[in-house]
């Protein structure tokens, strides 16, 4: 009981306790029990028809009238998009519906807007008919008013030209043809209209080639793109007239003017009409302009009170569809009149949800109320932890590689400090650490504002991760003042520094040349290190020392867990034969390792550690001479090496064998099994014997190679995840070099020109270089990197991640996804 009591206060340790749960639901409640639960989300529903179709299952009518009414709601919305409206949350609490007057008040808003659409869509391609119209009226009545001109001034002066010359002079030809009767002349006819100008060139050549010349056409650029009344989109047009001879020809022009896409409309030679035509378009046009902006405001306003309930209509519509999804996954009992729900709630919930069963049966006036009852489960749980928004983030971070199984060791819980700190490791300035935290605090103050919009995939991923980002820059300033660099500059911030330089410069000074006049430096590198010849060699002493050692330490930290966990689960074999022996092998070797590190700093003594681990394995019998640091260590490194060469068969061999044994002893007793009643476990033990029958042989050999490759796997391991984690010191060094490449080759150099333009593109570029490449690039860099030891170095030590997640019927849930 104390432990269940302690699960609770340790939820992120180990995942919350869970429970297989059956509901009993009388018909009359069975929908309000559901919402209920929904408002609840604490309960994961199980499939009890998985067998069936969706068209087979009991509410499949219910489902399809929802998603008829959703089909609806898309629509409105593109009719809001269409007029520039956002769903109003402020208004979603107007008048209640339920799903029947909600569906009927849909279908009618439905009808009405599509009939408003129709109409405007009418009256829009008429007026933009008639638009097209007057311009052909306009254009075309110009070019006859023009050609008419024309043939009157021609005839004027061919008159006296005629009369001023004597009819001897004058061609016969033309004489006779002037003096022809008019009743003989040729009538030509014409077809005017509007084509896209890009297909107007086009439209020239197919006329001239198809009449062989025989037609006269005249094109006029309309200034203005119009609206095309048959695509709504506005065009670039030519108004054409285009003249021809014969009934054949007006049958191409026609065909011509389909096939371009040209718009024909009729017109008239007699300049009267011409005029009067052009009113009673002009009249028509004023009209159908009223006509259409009265519909335009009625449509709108429409629109608007739709805008008004969408978001209250729409969350409605998707908790009912999700309620008959959920009760299809439920099973009618032998009488038909109550449901039946099997699922996984978590133990602390047990009051909650009998609670929202009682006010479902009392709110449905059922007189028969549901009946909660916990079974015995032989699946395995799903996993749930409870989290804030400060360890959400966290959490998803490790379960991106695997959800825990359920209630092992969850490395959320280290992860909330060893990311960061690790990251904090590479990425070591509190320069660039302060930049992180304002940025990152500037998310969380409006984080408010920012969790209601939608954002960037990039600006998404920062924001989902502010809390992560802001813990990352606080390790960083930390981290910084123990590297004691600000933009690659040290300061003497807690003391000055314990060392004097013999020289006037200290740019050549090395480890000899430097006097230690004060006492130790209390916090950080002392800052006389930064500049000194002797800067690279020491810092990359200490970071690499130091990356052994946080590497060393978090790779037991795993190993610990793991024992843990095999004492929460009662696997005394993993603790004996698994944990143990890799404790050794481990810290025999790279344990010892660390040892010599913090010896030899606390001697100052100058041993080559690289000597006495190579040695160690080569001639583990000789004298180490200069490079002992301390008595015994012969006789200590001989007894690490047979304790890590002892540790590998103690991997190896027992564990299959006392596997096997187990299984031998399983089997054997279940040869007898006390008697049960028939009606109460006749099904649970048919249930038992099927998911025990797939397991029945035990595979020794398989056992036997499943533990030689874990073995392999964790004696390479060791080495090769002990020099991953050297990353730490690589990429610390290249973000401290970069740093100072930038402070001295840019900025320091812009300043010694004396200019001030110079001067400025030095520091712009100094400051893009900043932010792109070390608080962007470098980011991001050390971000996997320490992913990479996490999920890698650290949790393959103990964590097998092969659970599955808790994933209840929530409202809360279904509101947050996409349409």
């Amino acid at each position: 009981m104390m432990r269940m009591m302690n699960v609770g206060t340790m939820d992120l340790m180990r995942s919350e306790p869970m429970q297989l749960a059956r509901i009993i639901i009388p018909m009359e409640s069975a929908h309000r029990t559901v919402s209920y639960l929904g408002d609840l989300g604490l309960f994961q529903f199980k499939d009890l028809n998985p067998g069936k179709s969706p068209f087979q299952k009991t509410f499949a009518a219910q489902i399809k009238r929802c998603g008829e009414m959703a089909r609806k709601l898309r629509f409105f919305k593109d009719q809001m998009t269409k007029a520039g409206l956002l769903a109003s949350s402020w208004s979603a609490y107007g008048s209640e519906f339920n799903l029947d007057q909600l569906e009927i008040k849909l279908g009618e808003l439905e009808g009405e807007l599509i009939e408003m659409n129709a109409n405007t869509e009418k009256l829009q391609r008429a007026h933009n008919e008639l638009l097209e119209y007057k311009l052909v009226l306009q254009k075309a009545g110009d070019f006859f008013h023009h050609a008419q001109s024309n043939a009157t001034a021609q005839q004027r002066e061919f008159e006296e030209h005629r009369l001023a010359e004597g009819s001897m002079d004058s061609p016969l030809l033309l004489e006779q043809e002037m003096t022809t009767e008019l009743s003989k002349q040729v009538k030509l006819g014409y077809v005017s209209g509007l084509v896209p100008r890009d297909k107007s060139l086009a439209f020239e050549r197919i006329l001239f080639r198809a009449t062989r010349g025989n037609v006269f056409l005249k094109q006029n650029v309309v200034a203005e793109p119009v609206v095309d009344p048959v695509h709504g989109a506005k065009v670039e047009k030519n108004v054409f007239i285009v003249f021809y001879s014969g009934e054949r020809a007006k049958n191409k022009v026609l065909k011509i003017c389909d096939a371009f896409g040209a718009n024909r409309y009729p017109f008239t030679d007699d300049i009267g009409k011409q005029h009067q035509m052009i009113t009673e378009v002009s009249a028509k046009l004023s009209e159908l302009k009223t006509t259409i902006d009265v519909g335009t405001l009625h449509w709108s306003s429409v629109v608007q009170s739709i805008a008004n309930q969408f978001e209250h209509w729409n969350n409605l519509v998707k908790k009912e569809k999700s309620i008959y999804h959920t009760l299809n996954t439920l099973s009618f009992d032998v009488t038909k009149k109550c449901l039946v729900a099997e699922g996984w709630c978590p133990v602390f919930a047990t009051t909650q949800i009998q609670n929202a069963l009682q006010r479902a049966t009392v709110d449905s006036n059922s007189q028969v109320g549901a009946i909660f009852e916990v079974l015995s489960a032989k699946e395995s749980p799903p996993t749930y932890f409870r989290t804030n928004k400060f360890t959400s983030a966290f959490q998803e971070i490790v379960d991106a590689y695997g959800v825990a199984k359920y209630q092992e060791a969850n490395p959320g819980l280290f992860t909330v400090v060893t990311f960061p700190f690790l990251f904090a490791v590479m990425f070591g300035d509190w320069g660039h650490g302060i930049c992180l935290f304002l940025a990152t605090l500037f998310l969380i103050l409006r984080e408010k504002k920012y969790s209601s919009q939608k954002l960037g995939d990039i600006m998404e991923m920062a924001f989902g991760g502010r809390y992560v980002l802001i813990m990352m820059s606080i390790f960083s300033i930390y981290t910084g003042f123990i590297y004691n660099e600000f933009f690659s500059m040290p300061f003497e911030l807690f003391g000055r520094s314990a060392y004097e330089c013999r020289d006037s410069s200290c740019k050549d000074a090395t480890t000899i040349g430097m006097i230690k006049v004060r006492d130790t430096y209390p916090f950080g590198v002392d800052p006389m290190w930064h500049g000194s010849r002797s800067e690279l060699p020491f810092l990359n002493s200490l970071k690499m020392k130091m990356s052994i050692l946080l590497g060393v330490a978090q790779m037991n930290l795993g190993i610990i867990l793991s024992y843990f966990n095999a004492k929460f689960f009662r696997n005394e074999i993993n603790i004996w034969y698994q944990f143990i022996p890799q404790m050794i092998f481990l810290n025999s070797l790279f344990g010892y390792l660390s040892l010599l590190i913090i010896v030899k700093w606390c001697t100052g003594s100058q041993a080559d550690l690289y000597h006495v681990m190579i040695y160690m394995f080569l001639s583990p019998t000789d004298d180490l001479g200069e490079n002992q640091l301390f008595w015994g260590q012969k006789y200590l490194q001989i007894l690490l090496l047979l304790s890590a060469l002892v540790a590998v068969p103690w991997m190896l061999i027992p564990k299959p064998l006392l596997l096997k044994k187990q299984h031998e002893e399983r089997h054997q007793g279940r040869a007898y099994a006390p008697l049960y009643t028939l009606d109460e476990n006749l099904e649970t033990d048919l249930d038992e014997d099927k998911s025990h029958g797939e397991h029945e042989e035990f595979e020794f050999s398989e056992v036997l190679v499943h533990q030689l490759i874990h073995t392999i796997e964790f004696v390479l391991g060791s080495v090769s995840n002990t020099a991953s984690y050297l990353r730490l010191w690589a990429l610390s060094l290249a973000h401290s070099e970069l740093s100072s490449v930038f402070y001295e080759k840019v900025l320091l150099l812009a300043w010694g020109f004396d200019n001030v333009i110079i001067l400025i593109i030095g520091i712009v570029v100094f400051i893009f270089a900043t932010v792109g490449v070390l608080l962007v690039m470098e980011t991001l860099s050390a971000f996997l990197h320490a992913l990479r030891l996490h999920w890698v170095e650290f949790q393959n030590k103990f964590y097998e991640g092969d659970g599955y997640k808790f994933c209840p019927f929530s409202f809360a849930l279904i509101s947050e996804e996409e349409d």
